[in-house]
Protein backbone atom coordinates (compact mmCIF):
# COMPACT_ATOMS: atom_id res chain seq x y z
CA UNK A 1 0.00 0.00 0.00
CA UNK A 2 1.57 3.22 -1.11
CA UNK A 3 2.03 5.98 1.40
CA UNK A 4 0.02 9.11 0.90
CA UNK A 5 1.46 12.57 1.39
CA UNK A 6 0.25 14.31 4.50
CA UNK A 7 -2.84 16.33 4.10
CA UNK A 8 -2.56 20.09 3.81
CA UNK A 9 -2.30 21.68 7.21
CA UNK A 10 -1.29 18.55 9.06
CA UNK A 11 1.82 18.67 11.39
CA UNK A 12 5.24 17.66 9.90
CA UNK A 13 6.71 14.31 10.77
CA UNK A 14 9.03 14.14 13.84
CA UNK A 15 12.29 14.11 11.76
CA UNK A 16 11.41 17.34 10.02
CA UNK A 17 10.49 18.93 13.33
CA UNK A 18 13.87 17.95 14.76
CA UNK A 19 15.74 19.40 11.76
CA UNK A 20 13.79 22.65 12.03
CA UNK A 21 14.59 22.87 15.72
CA UNK A 22 18.30 22.33 15.08
CA UNK A 23 18.25 25.04 12.42
CA UNK A 24 16.55 27.43 14.78
CA UNK A 25 19.09 26.66 17.52
CA UNK A 26 22.05 27.18 15.14
CA UNK A 27 20.54 30.43 13.89
CA UNK A 28 20.01 31.64 17.43
CA UNK A 29 23.58 30.71 18.36
CA UNK A 30 24.94 32.53 15.34
CA UNK A 31 22.88 35.59 16.19
CA UNK A 32 24.18 35.46 19.76
CA UNK A 33 27.73 35.06 18.51
CA UNK A 34 27.35 37.97 16.11
CA UNK A 35 25.77 40.06 18.83
CA UNK A 36 28.63 39.16 21.15
CA UNK A 37 31.22 40.00 18.52
CA UNK A 38 29.42 43.23 17.76
CA UNK A 39 29.34 44.16 21.45
CA UNK A 40 33.03 43.29 21.80
CA UNK A 41 33.84 45.30 18.73
CA UNK A 42 31.89 48.29 20.04
CA UNK A 43 33.57 47.90 23.42
CA UNK A 44 37.01 47.82 21.81
CA UNK A 45 36.16 50.85 19.70
CA UNK A 46 35.00 52.71 22.78
CA UNK A 47 38.20 51.79 24.64
CA UNK A 48 40.39 52.97 21.79
CA UNK A 49 38.27 56.11 21.35
CA UNK A 50 38.63 56.91 25.04
CA UNK A 51 42.40 56.53 24.75
CA UNK A 52 42.43 58.75 21.66
CA UNK A 53 40.33 61.34 23.47
CA UNK A 54 42.74 61.27 26.39
CA UNK A 55 45.68 61.70 24.01
CA UNK A 56 44.30 64.90 22.51
CA UNK A 57 42.72 66.25 25.70
CA UNK A 58 45.10 65.54 28.57
CA UNK A 59 47.88 68.03 29.17
CA UNK A 60 49.31 65.84 31.93
CA UNK A 61 51.36 62.94 30.55
CA UNK A 62 51.02 60.96 33.77
CA UNK A 63 47.21 60.92 33.54
CA UNK A 64 47.37 59.53 30.00
CA UNK A 65 49.95 56.87 30.86
CA UNK A 66 47.79 55.68 33.76
CA UNK A 67 45.09 54.73 31.24
CA UNK A 68 47.41 52.80 28.93
CA UNK A 69 47.76 49.48 30.87
CA UNK A 70 44.07 49.57 31.83
CA UNK A 71 42.92 49.92 28.21
CA UNK A 72 45.48 47.38 26.97
CA UNK A 73 44.38 44.69 29.44
CA UNK A 74 40.69 45.16 28.64
CA UNK A 75 41.25 45.15 24.88
CA UNK A 76 42.85 41.70 24.93
CA UNK A 77 40.98 40.29 27.92
CA UNK A 78 44.11 40.02 30.07
CA UNK A 79 44.28 40.04 33.87
CA UNK A 80 46.79 42.89 33.92
CA UNK A 81 49.20 45.06 31.95
CA UNK A 82 52.52 46.78 32.58
CA UNK A 83 53.91 49.92 30.90
CA UNK A 84 57.65 50.56 31.19
CA UNK A 85 58.87 53.91 29.84
CA UNK A 86 62.41 55.13 29.09
CA UNK A 87 63.86 58.62 29.12
CA UNK A 88 65.08 59.96 25.79
CA UNK A 89 68.64 58.90 26.73
CA UNK A 90 67.53 55.30 27.42
CA UNK A 91 67.37 55.46 31.22
CA UNK A 92 64.42 53.86 32.99
CA UNK A 93 61.74 56.49 33.72
CA UNK A 94 60.77 55.22 37.17
CA UNK A 95 58.27 58.00 37.85
CA UNK A 96 56.18 56.87 34.88
CA UNK A 97 56.01 53.12 35.54
CA UNK A 98 52.36 52.06 35.23
CA UNK A 99 50.71 48.75 36.21
CA UNK A 100 47.14 47.53 35.95
CA UNK A 101 46.99 44.34 38.00
CA UNK A 102 44.51 44.00 40.89
CA UNK A 103 46.21 42.80 44.03
CA UNK A 104 49.78 42.89 42.73
CA UNK A 105 50.27 46.36 41.23
CA UNK A 106 52.17 47.72 44.25
CA UNK A 107 54.65 44.84 44.35
CA UNK A 108 55.23 44.91 40.59
CA UNK A 109 55.90 48.66 40.66
CA UNK A 110 58.33 48.25 43.55
CA UNK A 111 60.23 45.43 41.83
CA UNK A 112 60.41 47.29 38.51
CA UNK A 113 61.57 50.50 40.16
CA UNK A 114 64.45 48.59 41.77
CA UNK A 115 65.78 47.64 38.34
CA UNK A 116 69.08 49.47 37.77
CA UNK A 117 69.91 51.11 34.45
CA UNK A 118 73.13 49.12 34.13
CA UNK A 119 71.09 45.91 34.22
CA UNK A 120 69.34 46.99 31.03
CA UNK A 121 72.66 47.35 29.15
CA UNK A 122 71.61 50.58 27.44
CA UNK A 123 74.87 50.82 25.57
CA UNK A 124 74.25 47.41 23.94
CA UNK A 125 71.30 48.69 21.87
CA UNK A 126 67.52 48.63 21.88
CA UNK A 127 67.15 44.91 21.13
CA UNK A 128 69.31 43.98 24.08
CA UNK A 129 67.37 46.34 26.36
CA UNK A 130 64.04 44.81 25.28
CA UNK A 131 65.35 41.27 25.76
CA UNK A 132 66.67 41.98 29.26
CA UNK A 133 63.47 43.73 30.26
CA UNK A 134 61.42 40.78 29.01
CA UNK A 135 63.55 38.40 31.06
CA UNK A 136 63.21 40.53 34.18
CA UNK A 137 59.42 40.76 33.83
CA UNK A 138 59.22 37.01 33.24
CA UNK A 139 60.95 36.40 36.57
CA UNK A 140 58.52 38.78 38.31
CA UNK A 141 55.39 37.22 36.76
CA UNK A 142 56.59 33.64 37.27
CA UNK A 143 53.79 31.32 36.09
CA UNK A 144 51.93 34.01 34.14
CA UNK A 145 51.77 34.06 30.37
CA UNK A 146 52.73 37.50 29.00
CA UNK A 147 53.15 39.23 25.67
CA UNK A 148 54.96 42.52 25.00
CA UNK A 149 55.63 45.06 22.29
CA UNK A 150 57.85 48.12 22.02
CA UNK A 151 56.70 51.71 22.38
CA UNK A 152 58.41 53.56 19.53
CA UNK A 153 58.68 57.30 18.81
CA UNK A 154 60.67 58.61 15.84
CA UNK A 155 62.20 55.17 15.26
CA UNK A 156 63.53 55.07 18.82
CA UNK A 157 62.40 52.66 21.51
CA UNK A 158 60.82 54.65 24.33
CA UNK A 159 59.38 51.75 26.35
CA UNK A 160 57.67 48.35 26.46
CA UNK A 161 53.99 47.50 26.92
CA UNK A 162 53.04 44.07 28.35
CA UNK A 163 49.81 42.19 29.01
CA UNK A 164 49.67 39.04 31.15
CA UNK A 165 47.27 36.42 32.50
CA UNK A 166 47.23 32.86 33.79
CA UNK A 167 48.11 30.47 30.97
CA UNK A 168 44.66 28.99 30.66
CA UNK A 169 42.94 32.40 30.80
CA UNK A 170 44.67 34.19 27.91
CA UNK A 171 43.92 33.38 24.29
CA UNK A 172 46.38 35.35 22.19
CA UNK A 173 45.34 36.16 18.62
CA UNK A 174 46.50 38.31 15.75
CA UNK A 175 43.70 40.79 16.54
CA UNK A 176 44.99 41.06 20.10
CA UNK A 177 48.49 41.69 18.80
CA UNK A 178 47.27 44.50 16.56
CA UNK A 179 45.25 46.06 19.37
CA UNK A 180 48.23 45.98 21.73
CA UNK A 181 50.47 47.53 19.07
CA UNK A 182 47.94 50.27 18.46
CA UNK A 183 47.91 51.18 22.14
CA UNK A 184 51.73 51.15 22.15
CA UNK A 185 51.80 53.45 19.10
CA UNK A 186 49.42 55.92 20.75
CA UNK A 187 51.68 55.86 23.80
CA UNK A 188 54.66 56.67 21.59
CA UNK A 189 52.77 59.65 20.16
CA UNK A 190 52.04 60.87 23.71
CA UNK A 191 55.69 60.59 24.74
CA UNK A 192 56.86 62.41 21.63
CA UNK A 193 54.27 65.15 22.15
CA UNK A 194 55.45 65.60 25.72
CA UNK A 195 59.07 65.84 24.52
CA UNK A 196 58.08 68.50 21.99
CA UNK A 197 56.20 70.45 24.66
CA UNK A 198 59.23 70.34 26.96
CA UNK A 199 61.52 71.44 24.13
CA UNK A 200 59.19 74.33 23.32
CA UNK A 201 59.12 75.42 26.96
CA UNK A 202 62.91 75.22 27.11
CA UNK A 203 63.21 77.32 23.96
CA UNK A 204 60.74 79.84 25.37
CA UNK A 205 62.83 80.16 28.53
CA UNK A 206 66.00 80.53 26.46
CA UNK A 207 64.31 83.11 24.25
CA UNK A 208 63.33 85.11 27.33
CA UNK A 209 66.90 84.88 28.63
CA UNK A 210 68.30 85.84 25.25
CA UNK A 211 65.92 88.78 25.03
CA UNK A 212 67.05 89.93 28.45
CA UNK A 213 70.69 89.44 27.44
CA UNK A 214 70.12 91.36 24.22
CA UNK A 215 68.57 94.24 26.17
CA UNK A 216 71.52 94.30 28.59
CA UNK A 217 74.06 94.16 25.76
CA UNK A 218 72.24 96.90 23.87
CA UNK A 219 72.47 99.06 26.97
CA UNK A 220 76.21 98.33 27.30
CA UNK A 221 77.01 99.27 23.71
CA UNK A 222 76.90 103.04 23.12
CA UNK A 223 73.40 104.07 22.04
CA UNK A 224 74.89 107.06 20.22
CA UNK A 225 78.31 108.28 19.20
CA UNK A 226 79.88 111.02 21.31
CA UNK A 227 80.67 114.51 20.06
CA UNK A 228 84.43 114.81 19.54
CA UNK A 229 85.79 118.01 18.13
CA UNK A 230 86.85 117.82 14.50
CA UNK A 231 85.57 114.31 13.70
CA UNK A 232 82.40 112.46 12.69
CA UNK A 233 81.58 109.06 14.18
CA UNK A 234 79.18 106.28 13.14
CA UNK A 235 78.89 102.78 14.60
CA UNK A 236 76.76 99.65 14.26
CA UNK A 237 76.78 96.11 15.66
CA UNK A 238 74.82 93.35 13.95
CA UNK A 239 74.90 90.17 16.09
CA UNK A 240 74.50 86.78 14.42
CA UNK A 241 72.32 85.74 17.36
CA UNK A 242 70.25 87.87 19.72
CA UNK A 243 73.39 88.48 21.75
CA UNK A 244 76.99 88.29 20.65
CA UNK A 245 80.62 88.79 21.57
CA UNK A 246 81.40 91.91 19.54
CA UNK A 247 82.18 95.07 21.47
CA UNK A 248 82.98 98.66 20.64
CA UNK A 249 83.16 101.66 22.92
CA UNK A 250 83.99 105.35 23.13
CA UNK A 251 85.48 106.20 26.53
CA UNK A 252 86.56 109.67 27.68
CA UNK A 253 89.93 109.47 29.38
CA UNK A 254 88.90 112.40 31.60
CA UNK A 255 85.19 111.80 32.30
CA UNK A 256 85.07 114.68 34.78
CA UNK A 257 85.23 117.17 31.91
CA UNK A 258 81.97 118.53 30.49
CA UNK A 259 80.90 120.59 27.53
CA UNK A 260 83.58 121.80 25.15
CA UNK A 261 86.34 120.57 27.42
CA UNK A 262 84.98 117.04 27.07
CA UNK A 263 84.77 117.39 23.27
CA UNK A 264 88.41 118.52 23.11
CA UNK A 265 89.69 115.89 25.54
CA UNK A 266 91.39 112.63 24.62
CA UNK A 267 89.03 109.76 23.85
CA UNK A 268 89.60 105.99 23.80
CA UNK A 269 88.16 104.18 20.79
CA UNK A 270 87.94 100.41 21.25
CA UNK A 271 86.89 97.45 19.12
CA UNK A 272 86.92 93.88 20.47
CA UNK A 273 85.62 90.38 19.89
CA UNK A 274 85.27 87.36 22.18
CA UNK A 275 85.99 84.05 20.47
CA UNK A 276 82.55 82.45 20.36
CA UNK A 277 78.96 83.57 20.03
CA UNK A 278 75.81 83.82 22.09
CA UNK A 279 75.31 84.37 25.80
CA UNK A 280 78.75 83.16 27.08
CA UNK A 281 80.60 85.49 24.71
CA UNK A 282 78.31 88.37 25.65
CA UNK A 283 78.86 87.83 29.38
CA UNK A 284 82.62 87.74 28.96
CA UNK A 285 82.63 90.89 26.90
CA UNK A 286 80.51 92.59 29.55
CA UNK A 287 83.14 91.62 32.13
CA UNK A 288 85.99 92.92 29.94
CA UNK A 289 84.14 96.17 29.35
CA UNK A 290 84.06 96.92 33.07
CA UNK A 291 87.75 96.13 33.48
CA UNK A 292 88.73 98.20 30.44
CA UNK A 293 86.77 101.27 31.52
CA UNK A 294 88.54 101.18 34.87
CA UNK A 295 91.92 100.92 33.13
CA UNK A 296 91.22 103.87 30.83
CA UNK A 297 90.96 106.16 33.86
CA UNK A 298 94.61 105.44 34.66
CA UNK A 299 95.69 107.60 31.69
CA UNK A 300 98.31 105.04 30.63
CA UNK A 301 99.30 104.62 26.97
CA UNK A 302 97.53 101.94 24.90
CA UNK A 303 100.20 99.26 25.24
CA UNK A 304 100.21 99.50 29.05
CA UNK A 305 96.41 99.38 29.18
CA UNK A 306 96.32 96.15 27.14
CA UNK A 307 99.10 94.69 29.27
CA UNK A 308 97.23 95.38 32.52
CA UNK A 309 93.89 94.25 31.09
CA UNK A 310 95.45 90.96 29.98
CA UNK A 311 96.72 90.28 33.49
CA UNK A 312 93.42 91.20 35.13
CA UNK A 313 91.38 88.96 32.81
CA UNK A 314 93.63 85.88 32.95
CA UNK A 315 91.71 83.92 35.56
CA UNK A 316 88.23 84.60 34.17
CA UNK A 317 89.21 83.78 30.60
CA UNK A 318 91.10 80.65 31.66
CA UNK A 319 87.95 79.26 33.32
CA UNK A 320 85.86 79.95 30.25
CA UNK A 321 88.46 78.57 27.77
CA UNK A 322 87.97 81.64 25.59
CA UNK A 323 90.20 84.46 24.36
CA UNK A 324 89.58 88.04 23.35
CA UNK A 325 90.91 90.12 20.48
CA UNK A 326 90.98 93.85 21.18
CA UNK A 327 92.16 96.94 19.34
CA UNK A 328 92.66 99.88 21.67
CA UNK A 329 93.36 103.43 20.51
CA UNK A 330 93.14 106.93 21.93
CA UNK A 331 92.63 110.12 19.93
CA UNK A 332 93.54 113.70 20.85
CA UNK A 333 91.34 116.15 18.89
CA UNK A 334 93.71 119.08 19.50
CA UNK A 335 96.68 117.41 17.82
CA UNK A 336 94.80 114.78 15.78
CA UNK A 337 97.24 112.24 17.20
CA UNK A 338 96.04 108.64 17.25
CA UNK A 339 97.92 106.17 19.47
CA UNK A 340 97.05 102.49 19.29
CA UNK A 341 97.91 98.96 20.41
CA UNK A 342 96.52 95.68 19.14
CA UNK A 343 95.77 92.38 20.90
CA UNK A 344 95.55 90.29 17.71
CA UNK A 345 92.37 92.00 16.47
CA UNK A 346 91.64 92.72 12.82
CA UNK A 347 93.78 95.77 12.01
CA UNK A 348 91.61 98.83 11.33
CA UNK A 349 91.77 100.38 7.87
CA UNK A 350 92.64 104.00 7.19
CA UNK A 351 91.85 105.88 3.99
CA UNK A 352 94.29 108.72 3.37
CA UNK A 353 92.51 111.48 1.50
CA UNK A 354 95.64 113.10 0.09
CA UNK A 355 96.92 109.86 -1.42
CA UNK A 356 93.52 108.19 -2.03
CA UNK A 357 94.91 104.95 -0.59
CA UNK A 358 93.85 102.48 2.09
CA UNK A 359 96.35 101.16 4.64
CA UNK A 360 96.22 98.88 7.67
CA UNK A 361 96.88 99.98 11.25
CA UNK A 362 98.59 97.21 13.18
CA UNK A 363 100.87 96.66 16.14
CA UNK A 364 102.35 93.47 17.65
CA UNK A 365 100.48 91.76 20.47
CA UNK A 366 98.89 88.48 21.61
CA UNK A 367 95.28 87.65 22.38
CA UNK A 368 93.92 88.79 25.72
CA UNK A 369 93.97 85.78 28.05
CA UNK A 370 96.56 83.74 26.16
CA UNK A 371 99.69 84.49 28.24
CA UNK A 372 99.86 86.39 31.52
CA UNK A 373 103.15 88.12 30.69
CA UNK A 374 102.30 89.20 27.13
CA UNK A 375 103.76 92.49 25.86
CA UNK A 376 102.11 94.84 23.39
CA UNK A 377 103.55 97.32 20.94
CA UNK A 378 102.38 100.92 20.65
CA UNK A 379 102.18 102.89 17.40
CA UNK A 380 100.93 106.37 16.54
CA UNK A 381 100.11 108.61 13.59
CA UNK A 382 98.58 112.00 12.91
CA UNK A 383 95.27 112.03 11.04
CA UNK A 384 94.81 114.60 8.29
CA UNK A 385 91.60 116.41 7.31
CA UNK A 386 89.36 114.11 5.28
CA UNK A 387 91.03 110.90 6.50
CA UNK A 388 88.69 108.02 7.37
CA UNK A 389 89.37 105.29 9.92
CA UNK A 390 87.41 102.00 9.91
CA UNK A 391 87.34 99.65 12.90
CA UNK A 392 85.66 96.27 12.28
CA UNK A 393 85.35 92.69 13.55
CA UNK A 394 86.07 89.45 11.69
CA UNK A 395 82.35 88.83 11.18
CA UNK A 396 82.61 91.36 8.34
CA UNK A 397 85.56 89.92 6.40
CA UNK A 398 84.63 86.28 7.09
CA UNK A 399 81.02 86.63 5.93
CA UNK A 400 80.30 84.15 3.13
CA UNK A 401 78.29 84.79 0.00
CA UNK A 402 75.97 82.40 -1.85
CA UNK A 403 78.96 80.95 -3.70
CA UNK A 404 80.82 80.17 -0.47
CA UNK A 405 83.43 82.87 -1.07
CA UNK A 406 84.38 85.14 1.84
CA UNK A 407 83.96 88.89 1.84
CA UNK A 408 87.68 89.19 2.87
CA UNK A 409 89.81 92.22 3.73
CA UNK A 410 90.68 93.09 0.14
CA UNK A 411 87.04 93.50 -0.82
CA UNK A 412 86.42 95.59 2.31
CA UNK A 413 89.33 97.87 1.42
CA UNK A 414 87.93 98.46 -2.07
CA UNK A 415 84.45 99.13 -0.66
CA UNK A 416 85.91 101.61 1.86
CA UNK A 417 87.92 103.43 -0.80
CA UNK A 418 84.86 103.71 -3.05
CA UNK A 419 82.69 105.07 -0.23
CA UNK A 420 85.30 107.57 0.96
CA UNK A 421 85.95 108.98 -2.54
CA UNK A 422 82.27 109.90 -2.83
CA UNK A 423 82.78 112.57 -0.16
CA UNK A 424 79.92 111.45 2.11
CA UNK A 425 80.02 111.63 5.92
CA UNK A 426 80.79 108.91 8.45
CA UNK A 427 77.22 107.64 8.65
CA UNK A 428 76.92 107.47 4.88
CA UNK A 429 80.17 105.51 4.65
CA UNK A 430 78.92 103.07 7.31
CA UNK A 431 75.61 102.58 5.50
CA UNK A 432 77.37 101.94 2.20
CA UNK A 433 79.70 99.35 3.76
CA UNK A 434 76.85 97.43 5.39
CA UNK A 435 74.86 97.68 2.16
CA UNK A 436 77.77 96.23 0.22
CA UNK A 437 78.10 93.42 2.80
CA UNK A 438 74.37 92.62 2.62
CA UNK A 439 74.44 92.41 -1.17
CA UNK A 440 77.41 90.07 -1.00
CA UNK A 441 75.80 87.74 1.56
CA UNK A 442 72.45 87.79 -0.25
CA UNK A 443 68.90 88.42 0.93
CA UNK A 444 68.21 84.76 1.77
CA UNK A 445 71.27 84.28 3.98
CA UNK A 446 72.26 85.46 7.42
CA UNK A 447 75.60 86.37 8.89
CA UNK A 448 77.27 83.43 10.61
CA UNK A 449 79.17 85.66 13.04
CA UNK A 450 78.64 89.01 14.72
CA UNK A 451 79.57 91.92 12.45
CA UNK A 452 80.47 95.35 13.83
CA UNK A 453 81.94 98.49 12.23
CA UNK A 454 82.90 101.92 13.52
CA UNK A 455 83.75 104.77 11.13
CA UNK A 456 85.71 107.85 12.19
CA UNK A 457 86.11 110.65 9.66
CA UNK A 458 88.22 113.75 10.24
CA UNK A 459 86.31 116.79 9.07
CA UNK A 460 87.84 118.57 6.11
CA UNK A 461 89.15 122.09 6.81
CA UNK A 462 87.38 124.91 5.10
CA UNK A 463 89.80 126.91 2.92
CA UNK A 464 88.96 130.65 3.04
CA UNK A 465 89.55 132.69 -0.19
CA UNK A 466 92.56 135.01 -0.17
CA UNK A 467 91.76 138.69 0.37
CA UNK A 468 92.97 141.21 -2.32
CA UNK A 469 95.88 143.50 -1.43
Amino acid sequence: MSSQPPAFGSPPPPAAQQQAGVAQTVGASLRQLLDSLSREQRRNQELLSSLGFALRSYTNLNRFLELVPLVASRLVGAEGAVLVVFHSDGRLWREQLQVSAPGRATELLRQLAMLEDRQLAIEAGEEEVAQRLDQHLGRLLKDQLFFGTSVVARNRQRGRLYVFSAREALCWSDVHRRHLQLVADLTGVALESEALVQDRRLHERLDRQLSTGAEIQAQLLPDHCPVIEGVELAARCRPAFQVGGDYYDFIPTRPQLVGRGREQGRWALVMGDVMGKGVPASLLMTLLRGMLRAEVLSGLPPDRILHDLNQLAQEDLAHSHRFVTLFYSDYDPRTRLLRYANAAHNPPLIWRRQRNSVDRLDAPGLLIGLQPDADYGCEQLVLEPGDVLLYYTDGVTEATGFSGERFDEERLMRALQSACRSGIGAQGILDQLFGRLDRFVGPDHHLEDDASMVVLKVREEVALPALPN
